[in-house]
């Protein structure tokens, strides 16, 4: 069986190698029946391309390889899911 293999590309400029970024945080918040303020920890995870920096989301990345999947699918003549 033949291979293929489709990178996710940066848009910018078209590079594949990226850097996990990640940024920790509190969120606060007031709840509906009390005062007091409730926070929760909050990690968001970042992916930066080791050539020009622009930064993406885990979705937005999810999302482009999802669009990639199906397209070379298609390509290919099969149906997608």
């Amino acid at each position: 069986m033949n291979t293929i293999k489709d990178y996710f590309l940066c848009d910018k400029c078209k590079n594949k190698n990226f850097i996990q970024i990640y940024n920790f945080s509190t969120q606060f918040r007031r709840v509906n029946f009390s005062d007091n303020l409730i926070y929760d920890e909050v990690v968001e995870e970042i992916y930066q391309c080791t050539h020009c920096q622009k930064t993406f989301s885990e979705h937005q990345i999810e999302t482009r390889l999802k669009e990639m999947t199906d397209k070379r699918l298609k390509s290919l003549g099969v149906p997608g899911k």
